[in-house]
């Protein structure tokens, strides 16, 4: 291709701002911007717009936010841009007539490795799973969810402790800097999509993980699984939307523990604490150490400052 393809780019939270300014960095010829609707949020309930929609009006994009993707409306202001490709990154379900529009096609970007985790929250699950490894792709929408052809690959390593919160910011700039990579590709013919099937650079493509949206039972820790099982659990819900459990009868959310392997006494869930330096509920095969919670009806703090008020029953 001789020009520079009119690209269209949907996305709507701050991580998919990183993808958008890296385009323009770039020099690409972003022609519009699709983000979500505003909605009312927040104290108040004022109404809040978008990262994308700020970034774009920023600078100066054209924007469109369609209450329907299936709508006539929506489709024509679409279709009058003219777009050559578009290149979807979080942002909703397309339906096949948008994502077929472009002659190049829609290109995704996803927070996996691919085959593995496809779904709404790779960042979790892997972390959740106690993976060693995720990474970013680039792949060509099809009909089903995450199935595209793979067009390029970057690969990150989850080190022991990292959270979902540390591996998205991380994730937020590999991935746009994979995406100028995989366009300035598709532009200059270097690069050769893969079936999902025939990947091979995915070690544990004979195992497929999924990654589905997290519910409020996903969050509830079990205690009677191992210790190091519940640490990649609470971090691969961390800073949202918190790993839950009870203690003292209260509810209480954990975002940042430490793995302590000393064969436990206690019965599995029993809080330990010496009131003023550390606090550790028991698991099967060690402690967990608490240093970041949020105790029923108060707000998100170090263990040290809650001790200095906490008053077991």
């Amino acid at each position: 291709m001789d020009k520079k393809p009119r690209i269209v780019f949907m996305g709507t939270p701050a991580f998919a701002v990183a993808s958008l300014s890296a385009l323009l960095e770039a020099k690409m010829n972003v022609v519009g911007v699709v983000t979500a609707p505003d909605k009312t949020g927040g104290r108040g309930m004022q109404l809040q717009q978008s990262a994308v929609k700020l970034f774009a009006i920023a600078n100066n994009l054209p924007l469109l936010q369609p209450e329907k993707l299936k709508s006539p409306e929506f489709f024509d202001a679409l279709s009058a841009w003219q777009p050559d490709l578009q290149v979807v990154v979080a942002f909703r379900m397309l339906p096949e007539k948008i994502w077929s529009l472009p002659p190049m096609g829609t290109l995704h970007v996803h927070g996996s490795l691919l085959p593995q985790y496809r779904g709404a929250a790779p960042i979790n699950w892997a972390i959740m799973n106690g993976e060693k490894e995720t990474g970013v792709t680039t792949f060509q929408l099809q009909h089903a969810i995450d199935t595209g052809d793979i067009l390029l690959q970057d690969r990150i390593a989850i080190t022991e402790n990292m959270t979902a919160g540390e591996l998205h910011d991380t994730m937020m700039v590999v991935g746009a800097n994979l995406l100028v990579k995989t366009l300035n590709g598709l532009v200059d013919g270097t690069i050769q999509s893969v079936p999902q099937s025939l990947a091979t650079t995915n070690e544990f493509s004979q195992n497929i993980k999924h990654a589905p949206k997290i519910f409020t039972a996903d969050c509830e820790i079990n205690w009677d699984n191992n210790v190091q099982s519940i640490h990649n659990h609470v971090r691969g819900l961390a800073p949202f939307p918190g790993a839950i459990t009870k203690v003292d009868g209260k509810i209480v959310k954990l975002y940042s523990t430490l793995v302590e392997e000393e064969k436990p006494n206690e019965i599995p869930g029993s809080f330990l604490t010496d009131g003023k330096t550390f606090a550790k509920i028991a698991c099967k095969n060690g402690y967990l150490l608490l240093n970041d919670i949020q105790w029923e009806g108060k707000k998100r703090m170090p263990i040290a400052v809650f001790l200095r008020g906490y008053r077991k029953p």
